[in-house]
Parts: C-alpha cells; sequence; structure tokens
C-alpha cells in the first residue's frame, strides 16, 4: 500500500497551465515532485509562472495557442522532440462567453466549443505515441479532463456554448476510455464546481452569496481541493479507475442543485 499517491519524476503536461485551475494543478504537481510542462496562449504569463514554479521544484514552459490546429500541432511535436514520452496529460485550456440565446452569436459558440471540446481530442489524438510509449500495465499513462458541473446539470447562465461542449467533454471522457484501455491509457475527468479564478471573478461578484448558500460545504473550492484529486487520477491509488468523472464542488451538483 506504499506509494499510493506518489507522482515524482512523472512527466505532467497541463494546458491552460498559467492561471486558474490550471496553475493550482501544475503547482500541486510541482510540490509533489513531477516534472511539469504548463502550457498557455500568453507567453509572458506561461513563462513567468514557470520560473516561479521553477524554484520549488521542475517546471517549464511550452507556450501554444491551442485555440488553433497549428498550435497544437506544434505542442505536440514540441513535446515529443524534447521529450519522447508523456505520463500525463491534464486537458485544461479553455472558454467560455455568455449572451442570451436570441443574440448568442456563431463566433462565441465556435471559439468555446472549439478550445473546450475539439482541441482536447485532437491534442490527445496527437499525443497518443507519446503516451503509449510512457504506459505500462504497471504504471498507465492518464489523460486528465477538466470539465465543469456545468456539463452535468444546466447553468443559470447564458453559457450555452460552455455547458454544451463540457458535456460533450464528459461522454469524449467515456469513449475514449474505453478505446484507450487496451493501451493501458486511463482516460477521466474532473468536473469542478467554484473556485476563485478569473474566468468566475465576474460571476462570484454578481451572485457570490448565492452560490454558497448552495453550496453544502459552504465555501468556494481551494487549490488544494483540486489538486488532490488531479494528484489521485495521476497516481496508482487510481490504477483501476477509467472513464469516471468526479465532481469537486463541495456537493453542489450532487447535493445542492
Amino acid at each position: 500500500m506504499r506509494d499510493l499517491f506518489n507522482v515524482e519524476n512523472k512527466l505532467v503536461l497541463v494546458t491552460g497551465g498559467s492561471r486558474g485551475i490550471g496553475e493550482m494543478i501544475a503547482r500541486a504537481f510541482v510540490l509533489n515532485g513531477a516534472r511539469v510542462l504548463i502550457s498557455s496562449r500568453n507567453t509572458g504569463a506561461c513563462d513567468a509562472l514557470a520560473e516561479d514554479l521553477a524554484q520549488q521544484g521542475s517546471c517549464e514552459a511550452l507556450p501554444f495557442d491551442l485555440a488553433n490546429a497549428e498550435g497544437v500541432a506544434g505542442l505536440a511535436v514540441r513535446l515529443e522532440q524534447s521529450y519522447g514520452r508523456l505520463d500525463v496529460l491534464v486537458n485544461n485550456a479553455g472558454a467560455t462567453w455568455g449572451a442570451p440565446l436570441d443574440d448568442f452569436p456563431e463566433s462565441g459558440w465556435d471559439k468555446t466549443v472549439n478550445l473546450n471540446l475539439k482541441t482536447p481530442f485532437f491534442l490527445t489524438q496527437k499525443l497518443l505515441p507519446a503516451l503509449r510509449r510512457a504506459a505500462s500495465a504497471d504504471a498507465p499513462a492518464r489523460v486528465i479532463n477538466i470539465a465543469s458541473i456545468d456539463g452535468l446539470s444546466p447553468p443559470e447562465f447564458n453559457s450555452f456554448a460552455y455547458s454544451a461542449s463540457k458535456a460533450g467533454l464528459l461522454m469524449l471522457t467515456r469513449h475514449m476510455a474505453r478505446k484507450l484501455a487496451a493501451d493501458n491509457i486511463l482516460v477521466n475527468a474532473i468536473a469542478p464546481g467554484f473556485f476563485s479564478s478569473k474566468m468566475t471573478e465576474a460571476t462570484l461578484e454578481e451572485i457570490g452569496e448565492e452560490v454558497l448558500k448552495a453550496t453544502p460545504l459552504g465555501r468556494l473550492g481551494t487549490p488544494d481541493d483540486i489538486g488532490g484529486v488531479a494528484l489521485f487520477l495521476a497516481a496508482r491509488a487510481s490504477a483501476f479507475l477509467t472513464g469516471a468523472i468526479i465532481p469537486c464542488d463541495g456537493g453542489l451538483s450532487t447535493t445542492g442543485r
């Protein structure tokens, strides 16, 4: 039973890793001895965070814009050339868009769905050779998709593309888990609730009190909360788990809605 949660020396790629939940997850892996790569379209933010985290462990920046096919392909080629293998892929890069149903623009739909659903599929596809090299029956490789509780039940907000894309990511998680099990690649998803981040800042300013009242645990998520679930899904403790969706929301989606 020793080392069930050990992730030391695992090579971990976190997309959207320069801020928010991505930064929380990247930091958790660094502090627990993993070799972490963070990717973000913001080169300056990506480099700055990697430099900061490198003071506490192993972290390097691989800045690419994953909103387009060129960025996805570029990141995959760079990882292949520089590392050749990958133990854990955390598909976290994402976007949201809010507009009334009658006025929701196609541009907002495309931006959100492409980054939240299309990018995780094609990045995983292009990184399969590296994941397969790292995988074995005793130590499977991992894909961790960061979805949302908005993919589990409809939110109150006018974020139609976001909820649809996250629901799609949950089904994609299950489908890929079924297909990749034979390759010793486990695919699971985390469905976060409300965490304090740039993406949720405006929402929390508007309805933060209502969110806390609706959350059985009565608080927002912390870096330890989301980092702990990600570490579990990357470690030997979860080796018999694939196609799973884990809400990390203080009970909001399971008992509070």
